[in-house]
């Protein structure tokens, strides 16, 4: 099937927003902050004048993926989902910023080449499955480790953290606002136009 090409640059999409696109895709276990860090950082960007949507896995789970379970298979297909998703936004000229546990290299790979590896910001939201449970903001770990929950990242599934992400993020010993300052310096330093 061929592609049709609109007459809009990215260049011109990029001068209008005062920003360059890039997906900021926020991994992490369960409980370690993904969707918080994720709309902060949505707020503070959209404060500032920058067009920016986060996908949220949860959400993401109502609709686009409804028919999806929690197998490899239906996780590996959820990420290159969202991937599509988030590389037609970064083509329109957002930020978008992902948050989803994406538990295996290889899925967050296929993402990266599917968005453009200038594009994506792999940020790990590094905190140990024992920080996470310790906060169980929805009561997961403690139905996994009863083994109400089947297949649970970090507790009966493999969660592979990343060997080089562009962001490490230590949620476990930083605030929320510490978090999310860190990763807008970051894109400040490559994506924002300070003027």
């Amino acid at each position: 099937m061929q592609r049709f090409n609109g007459t809009i640059t990215g260049t011109e999409r990029a001068r209008m927003f005062r920003q360059k696109p890039v997906t900021v895709w926020l991994t992490g276990l369960s409980g370690a902050g993904k969707s918080t860090i994720a709309y902060e950082l949505e707020r503070r960007l959209i404060s500032l004048g920058h067009a920016c949507y986060v996908l949220d896995g949860d959400n993401v789970r109502h609709g686009l993926a409804s028919d999806l379970g929690f197998s490899r298979e239906d996780r590996h297909e959820n990420i290159r989902r969202v991937a599509h998703v988030a590389q037609l936004m970064n083509d329109a000229g957002l930020i978008v910023i992902t948050a989803l546990i994406s538990p295996m290299h290889e899925d967050r790979a296929m993402a990266r080449e599917i968005i453009g590896s200038d594009r994506f910001v792999e940020t790990y939201l590094a905190a140990s499955v024992d920080d996470c449970a310790r906060r169980d903001p929805k009561g997961l770990y403690a139905k996994a480790r009863s083994g109400v929950i089947g297949s649970f990242t970090g507790v009966s599934a493999p969660y592979e953290a990343p060997a080089h992400p562009e962001l490490r993020v230590e949620t476990a010993s930083q605030s929320k606002e510490e978090s999310v300052a860190g990763i807008f310096e970051y894109l400040l330093e490559g994506f924002l136009d300070r003027s």
